[in-house]
């Protein structure tokens, strides 16, 4: 079983730029920072932030999404207005705001209805996939869950209920958004090096780590399970 996303990184040029930006406009505390990368708090979920380097990259272009309170919608909404060209999309009774870091990365701010004040969480993750069916099967066997096909669209949306993943054809979504390339995320997991051996054969690197396990995609994507004893 998969479930709470651990991180994600975003590969940046200058990482006391975009620290500077993520405390200026999200008000993310930092929680550790090297001269090779920056990480930042968001609730449970870390947001890192990576100079180029060694693999794992930061992932490139990446539209991701990050809670905040309902109650507080309106105050990020009114807070980036005059920063940002924002877009605004509806699902169900939920609103998001869509705006662009300046390394080109497209950031969601959903409403949720819990409680908490600021940036909550991490709960949406796109990734550019080169061929949709084969993305689908392999995550599936990972253990995340359908919850919408949209092949017909190139976009098909899955979930371990506390991260969604959506896996999308090369394409412009809301707000011109592209899935992210050679993104490096992780997730906890409750039995890594089982999960892992389901994809084994079709994954190009499955590697142990401190956390757990790497496993790089057939996309070069780079999910680590996280086991729950090794969690930060």
């Amino acid at each position: 079983m998969l479930s709470h996303p651990e991180w994600l990184t975003l590969e940046v040029k200058d990482t006391d730029r975009m620290t500077a930006f993520y405390d200026a406009f999200l008000e993310l505390d930092i929680v550790e920072e090297t001269e090779q990368e920056a990480v930042l708090s968001v609730g449970d979920t870390e947001l890192r932030l990576r100079a180029p380097g060694p693999v794992p990259r930061g992932g490139l272009h990446t539209h991701y999404a990050l809670t905040v309170p309902e109650s507080e919608y309106d105050h990020w909404w009114d807070q980036l207005d005059d920063r940002f060209d924002l877009v605004e999309e509806t699902f169900g009774d939920a609103r998001s705001l869509y705006f662009y870091d300046p390394e080109g990365n497209c950031v969601e701010l959903g409403e949720r209805a819990a409680g908490g004040s600021g940036v909550t969480g991490l709960f949406e993750l796109v990734l550019e996939v080169e061929q949709l069916d084969a993305a689908v099967e392999f995550y599936r066997t990972l253990g995340f869950e359908m919850v919408d096909d949209g092949r017909e669209e190139g976009r098909v949306r899955l979930t371990t209920g506390d991260l969604d993943l959506e896996l999308w054809s090369p394409r412009l979504g809301i707000a011109d958004a592209r899935g992210g390339v050679h993104v490096d995320f992780g997730v906890v997991a409750d039995d890594p090096k089982s999960i892992a051996r389901n994809v084994a054969d079709e994954a190009l690197a499955v590697t142990s780590v401190e956390e757990g396990v790497r496993i790089r995609d057939p996309d070069g994507h780079y999910l680590t399970l996280v086991a729950e004893e090794n969690r930060g």
